[in-house]
């Protein structure tokens, strides 16, 4: 199990458009080169940046800004505008076990709700860290 890139890719993407602003356009070239990305990847992130309402993207060779304050965007904003969970959990489960097993038959009421809290910690977490607290260790 492992959360895909998407998330890192989208916060350093954001990161670089908020340390950069207004010294550099922020370009998907210009922060393909910082994430050490293809720029057609960061245009897709970029893409879902700005359908959650983080980014505006402007066409051409504009660049792309942030929405919101920095102080307006979680880090669980990210980890949601990006879908970096597919399925919309952290944990997939296997989709079988045996029922006539002692322990294939009541996995489910054992683990989903350890699951499901884990899960819920991890974006409470989140929520507690906005792109101003991070772009704060950047300086």
């Amino acid at each position: 199990m492992q959360v895909s890139t998407r998330f890192s890719m989208a916060m350093h993407t954001l990161l670089c458009i908020g340390y950069f602003s207004g010294k550099a356009k922020t370009t998907s070239a210009f922060i393909a080169s910082s994430v050490n990305a293809n720029p057609v990847v960061i245009r897709r992130v970029l893409g879902q940046l700005k359908e959650a309402d983080l980014v505006t993207v402007e066409a051409g060779v504009g660049g792309a800004s942030l929405a919101k304050d920095p102080a307006d965007i979680t880090m669980l904003d990210v980890f949601r505008a990006v879908d970096s969970l597919d399925g919309g959990n952290l944990f997939d489960f296997h989709t079988h076990p045996n029922p006539d097993c002692p322990v294939g038959g009541h996995i489910h009421e054992v683990l989903d709700g350890e699951l499901a809290d884990a899960q819920a910690a991890l974006e409470h977490r989140l929520a507690q860290t906005t792109l101003a607290d991070l772009l704060k260790r950047l300086n």
